[in-house]
């Protein structure tokens, strides 16, 4: 692809932006000041080879640093930038939600001033990996050292060790916040840290991750290579979508989707497993649950085995309606295609939450936080890259399950927060029970909690308040509640 820019080595010059301002927070007028800034990994001739871009949100009036805790924020990917979590609940300003079906991806894009943000409590801290956002890869060449699971979490280490020197924040309790392949990266991150890397050990430590849509599990990676049958795994967020879009019962989303994780771990796996032993009567009574908690017909069902594809499902819970909902949020959907072999081909990869929401976000980020951040940058911003497609997926130090084991186990009093959306079908929830109960994980320093939303947790105003609320929580010492 040709590109509008030209960033050569020789001719690369790190930026750096500084802005101040005020932030009212729960009724408390704030004042912070940021910088913006390229943090540069140099190769052995020493030119600039890559570099990460963060945005760093310091509250102005705090004199003691030591004790005051820094939030390193991200999405995932791999290959995003941090532009959802920046412009989504980590910013000053954000986005400002209505429905969460929103009937367009165009205008009016509308901000609001964050009331929830997290400045109060932590330093804020985003982070444009390399290749994404403003961060760059200068050297085409040296996409092997940080493409890759464990190449990209010694990446992140390294910025942070630099960091936390650079603002004499040795001191300071850190915490991680990953979203989606950012779960990941703060697992392996905080697994290498406690370690050692390829080459190298580092010197920090975590206090706690937040997981926000786990990706974070105990097969090879990204959930593949788990032993256990997926149509159970993802059988109680068929049930919460479900539940969003027909209400079958009065129960609450939480109370319907534990019920149908209760059938799917009982009666429905042992069905799974005995396939064609089951009788006819065994039969119909799997085909009649499943269509109760999931809307899925019996004639899919018979269809595929009584099994329940991630991908194909999603066309078939809104079917009478004559619709496919999302992968990344459930609450949302767009018309099926007609005719239905083309929805089955082409249909996965049209999805109605990026569709209706990526613009959104940019928009704000580029229209809004940038100016305020002072950014004025002459270099494409990357929401998404198509670095997945040449990603280094293999991890010689274990699962991400395993890291995330090792970096409790070796950091008493390190604590794990995974926060899932009920409607998630990208990550979905079932994927974290089977992590909390097989990854080894210290269950008194691991939590978990469910929230009415989709992959982006924040969308909708009640939800941000809620995720924030117990993020500032965790961050405080306290353990959120299921």
């Amino acid at each position: 692809m040709y590109r509008t820019e030209c960033i050569k080595p020789e001719d690369f010059k790190p930026a750096r932006f500084e802005a101040k301002g005020e932030a009212k927070v729960n009724g408390t007028v704030i004042p912070y000041h940021t910088v913006s800034e390229d943090n540069v990994f140099y190769g052995k001739d020493g030119k600039p080879v890559a570099s990460i871009f963060s945005y760093s949100y310091f509250r102005s009036d705090v004199e003691d640093t030591a004790n005051r805790p820094v939030i390193f924020a991200f999405n995932g990917g791999p290959g995003s930038s941090c532009m959802y979590v920046h412009a989504g609940f980590l910013g000053p300003k954000r986005l400002k939600y209505g429905d969460p079906d929103r009937p367009t991806s165009f205008g009016p894009y509308e901000t609001v001033d964050n009331t929830d943000w997290l400045i109060d409590v932590a330093d804020i801290v985003l982070i444009d990996p390399v290749g994404t956002g403003y961060g760059v890869l200068i050297d085409e060449e040296a996409g092997k050292e940080f493409l890759g699971i464990e190449q990209d979490a010694e990446a992140l280490l390294q910025f942070v060790e630099k960091w936390t020197r650079k603002y004499h924040r040795n001191l300071s309790p850190k915490y991680l916040v990953g979203e989606s392949y950012g779960c990941t990266r703060s697992a392996v991150a905080a697994g290498i840290a406690s370690t050692m890397g390829e080459n190298r050990a580092y010197g920090v430590s975590f206090d706690g991750l937040v997981l926000i849509g786990n990706t974070v599990t105990v097969g090879k990676y990204f959930g593949n290579g788990i032993p256990a049958e997926s149509s159970v795994l993802g059988f109680p967020t068929y049930a919460g979508v479900h539940w969003y879009h027909h209400h079958p019962t009065d129960q609450t989303v939480k109370e319907f989707v534990m019920e149908a994780k209760k059938f799917a771990d009982t009666e429905y796996v042992l069905a799974l497993y005995k396939g064609e032993d089951m009788t006819e009567e065994e039969k119909e009574h799997i085909i009649e649950r499943v269509n109760y908690y999931t809307g899925i017909s019996r004639e899919y069902l018979l269809k595929y085995g009584l099994k329940i594809d991630d991908n194909t499902v999603r066309s078939e819970i809104c079917k009478a309606e004559g619709k496919s909902v999302s992968r990344y949020d459930g609450r949302v959907t767009r018309p099926l295609y007609e005719p239905q072999i083309v929805e089955e081909k082409n249909g996965l990869w049209d999805d109605p939450t990026d569709d209706r929401w990526s613009s959104y976000f940019y928009a704000v980020v580029s229209g809004v936080l940038m100016p305020m951040l002072g950014v004025e940058l002459d270099r494409n911003y990357v929401t998404t890259s198509d670095y997945y497609m040449h990603w280094n997926k293999e991890e010689k130090k274990g699962t991400t399950g395993e890291q995330l084991r090792n970096a409790m186990a070796r950091r008493p009093g390190m604590r794990t927060f995974f926060a899932n959306g009920w409607f998630d079908l990208c990550t979905e929830f079932g994927y974290v029970f089977h992590t909390m109960s097989h990854a080894g994980l210290p269950k008194d320093r691991t939590f978990v909690k469910g929230y009415p939303s989709g992959h982006m947790i924040y969308i909708g105003e009640d939800n941000i308040h809620e995720l924030t609320s117990d993020i500032r929580d965790f961050i405080n010492g306290k353990n959120p509640e299921f």
